[in-house]
């Protein structure tokens, strides 16, 4: 049974590394029907993505059932914050592609020859506004178009729409002087485009990131205009709207400020190497990596699934995206192995997410802290390291306990050497490490990363089936500008949420509310501000949850004595792990979507996966010691952190996973959860209680086995058929959907297959 995704349609073969893709054994020597590296769906937009209709259907035209098939377009819509993009053929996908690559183009002549700002963006967003209007519907196809195969062109107004965002730049741009110096005092004409531009962008949002967005975005505009009628705390003088437009489109507080700029700037360049890097079959190569890596032991799927999903998460900034991705070929994977539905989801979903915190690209809002805080990128980098090797650790450490407690068991995969893989395509690792050597030497980040896809570009021509031809060139500017697109206008709307915040005060006046309602206390104001960011990520995208939450939660954080960039990080993480918070949870919802689990227990042990992940950001805000996890504070203070939260990180695992070396009770559970909190107050005294609660948990835990009558002797009380028995059934809903082909079916292919990008 051949495995198959919806992903993004390519042209052109792309033969596997290696001589084949990774296969489980025993699939029959079927060849996948493989393409090029798709565009990654980073920092947004997902175009080209495949039709329904057509995409189930064999070479004769009848449809071809598979039951490992997944609806990527379906699900990306159903549960990706941002909305898939129209798969466009004929002269609109010419004249979306031309504009792309000259958009591209554009960005990276910037890099080398900088001009002003308030002549860069204005026609920056109106060129990234002009494609948004053509490649994003107005509103959704129906069932029926999609079945009969209709086209998915833009209709007259999308056109109109795309035309008329031209205007407003062009206009600002010709005289971008006295535009700019006007805005205490604006014309009627510079009312009139302020007013086209913001109606524009607002509608750019709707179509790229639904309604809510543009509604909280007209809410805050609303608070400003009525202010003296607002409740009180939110009572604000009134600005009249030529203030409003003034401060919002004719300076740099509003829809020109950072948001955009990080677009203009970062986010487009690093999706240009993002899709260079995927064009070059990168991507295929980390996931035969993967398999060969960890594919050969009981644990080995769930591990081969989070490494893949932190080699993808360098050319992806979508944990939802990330997640459907993996769950194309990891969940035929992990159901053979014996994973339940809802744990096969948890694992899906753990792995994606950790696409938006792992260095080097991490998502959209790092690159913001940056421009906020006057950082360099590389220091962000380097505040990140830590916390995603604890949250990689967590999440490894439990899938090794589960896969003993509950019996799951090893899947024969095509016979690969990982050594031989590196020292063939290794070197695809070369441009990540570039970015980092770069911006060590001193140069932007835009250099950096532009060096980096340079060097990309350069070594594809060492493996000839991934030569960067001028076809995959011109495709890879496309996909680099399209993959920005729903991030464009999210960041320009942000703006204006940021330049009301700033041109009323309510900033200042929401984080003193924040403060004085958990009385001073940091432990209060920390656990507030964790709930306000989680609470808002639960209805607007990663990056927009970012930005309005950093303009408030960062100087109540402050208020109360945490330093800058604790209270940047702390938000990011929060922002992030929006995505798997109840009660919405994006992304284990989207996992369950397709392995056919409950998505409310799914999200729980997503959770439990991810557990660490929502203790680090309070460890390196509430204790001295805790800086250290941002590599802050001396190097002895690193060490302690890092130990003792790794331990910490572990304690945890064996409370949630209920194994240590066999499976664990409730005694030596208590004893290590008590280990784990004193071992993350980061304070001598207290690490030492917890190095002895952990030993005293461990001691208990080895009497219990001996007075039970199991061995203590095993490697990690490893789990063989028809062994001890001390693995448990891997829990199942009772009631839960049947999975595409639950039922045990012949060996699935896994890479082979489909890698991201490719059919």
């Amino acid at each position: 049974m051949k495995l198959r995704r919806l992903t993004h349609r390519q042209s052109g073969p792309e033969p596997a590394h290696g001589g084949g893709a990774t296969k489980v054994a025993g699939e029959p020597g079927t060849a996948p029907d493989d393409v090029p590296g798709a565009a990654p769906a980073s920092r947004g937009a997902r175009s080209g993505v495949e039709d329904a209709s057509t995409i189930d259907k064999g070479p004769g035209g009848d449809r071809d059932v598979d039951p490992d098939r997944i609806d990527e377009e379906a699900l990306l819509a159903e549960f990706e914050a941002e909305k898939p993009a129209r798969h466009l053929t004929g002269i609109p996908g010419h004249v979306v592609a031309v504009v792309g690559v000259g958009l591209s183009l554009f960005a990276l002549y910037w890099v080398f020859n900088p001009m002003p700002r308030q002549v860069y963006l204005p026609l920056f967003l109106s060129v990234g506004l002009f494609l948004t209007f053509l490649t994003y519907r107005g509103w959704g196809r129906s069932d029926k178009e999609k079945l009969q195969g209709k086209a998915d062109h833009p209709n007259i107004l999308d056109w109109v729409l795309a035309l008329a965002s031209l205007v407003p730049g062009l206009y600002m741009v010709w005289d971008w002087q006295g535009f700019f110096r006007r805005a205490i005092v604006p014309t009627d004409t510079d009312l009139i485009m302020g007013t086209l531009l913001v109606l524009l962008v607002l509608e750019a949002a709707r179509r790229t990131v639904g309604l809510l967005v543009p509604l909280v975005v007209l809410g805050f505009l609303a608070m400003a205009y009525f202010g003296s009628s607002m409740p009180s705390p939110f009572t604000t003088a009134d600005f009249q709207w030529t203030r409003l437009i003034g401060h919002n489109v004719m300076g740099t507080q509003g829809i020109f400020g950072v948001p955009l700029d990080v677009a203009a700037t970062y986010i487009i360049l690093f999706t240009i190497y993002g899709a260079v890097l995927a064009a070059s079959g990168a991507t295929k190569f980390f996931i035969d990596l993967s398999f060969a890596a960890f594919g050969q032991s009981a644990a080995g799927p769930g591990r081969t699934v989070t490494l893949s999903g932190f080699l993808l998460g360098t050319v992806s900034g979508s944990g939802v995206a990330t997640t459907v991705t993996l769950g194309g070929f990891g969940w035929p994977l992990l159901r053979k192995a014996g994973y339940s539905s809802e744990a096969g989801g948890g694992v899906l979903a753990a792995a994606g997410i950790g696409a938006i915190m792992s260095p080097p690209t991490l998502g959209a809002a790092a690159f913001i802290i940056a421009e906020l805080l006057n950082v360099s990128y590389l220091e962000v980098l380097i505040w990140a390291t830590i916390p995603t090797i604890l949250y990689y650790l967590g999440i490894i450490l439990a899938i090794e306990f589960d896969a003993r407690r509950h019996g799951t068991h090893q899947v024969e995969v095509e016979d690969k050497s990982a050594w031989r893989l590196l020292l063939r395509f290794g070197y695809h690792f070369s441009s990540l490490a570039a970015i980092v050597f770069f911006l060590a030497l001193g140069y932007t980040p835009f250099r950096a990363v532009v060096y980096a896809t340079a060097l990309a570009f350069l070594l594809s021509w060492l493996d000839r089936e991934h030569w960067m031809t001028p076809k995959r060139i011109w495709h890879a500017l496309g996909q680099g500008a399209v993959g920005a697109l729903s991030v464009i206008p999210v960041m320009a709307v942000a703006g204006i949420i940021v330049g009301v915040m700033t041109l009323t005060g309510l900033a200042l006046r929401l984080a003193g509310i924040i403060v004085d309602f958990s009385g001073g206390s940091l432990v209060l104001t920390a656990l507030f501000s964790a709930i306000v960011v989680v609470l808002l990520g639960l209805a607007v995208p990663v990056t927009a949850s970012f930005i309005i939450s950093f303009v408030i939660i960062s100087p109540a954080l402050q208020q109360v004595g945490v330093e800058p960039f604790a209270a940047a990080m702390f938000i990011f993480y929060y922002a992030v792990l929006s995505e798997v918070s109840p009660p919405t949870a994006l992304s284990p919802f989207a996992a369950a979507a397709i392995t056919g689990g409950k998505p409310v227990p799914t999200m729980w042990l997503t959770w439990k996966y991810t557990l660490p992940a929502f203790l680090v950001p309070f460890i390196f805000v509430l204790s001295p010691n805790g800086v250290g996890l941002l590599f802050e504070g001396g190097a002895a203070t690193v060490a302690i952190a890092f130990v003792a939260s790794s331990l910490a990180v572990g304690a945890l695992a064996v409370v949630t996973g209920k194994w240590l070396i066999g499976p664990a009770g409730w005694a030596e559970r208590v004893l290590f959860l008590g280990a784990a909190v004193a071992l993350l107050v980061m304070e001598p005294l207290w690490i030492g209680i917890g190095l002895a609660l952990a030993l005293a948990g461990t001691v208990v835990h080895l009497l219990m086995r001996r007075r039970a009558g199991h061995s203590v002797g095993g490697p990690l009380g490893a789990v063989l058929p028809g062994g001890e028995g001390d693995a448990e059934q891997a829990p199942q809903a009772p009631d839960a959907p049947a999975a595409s082909g639950a039922t045990t079916a012949a060996p699935t292919s896994t890479t082979g297959t489909d890698t991201p990008g490719e059919r």
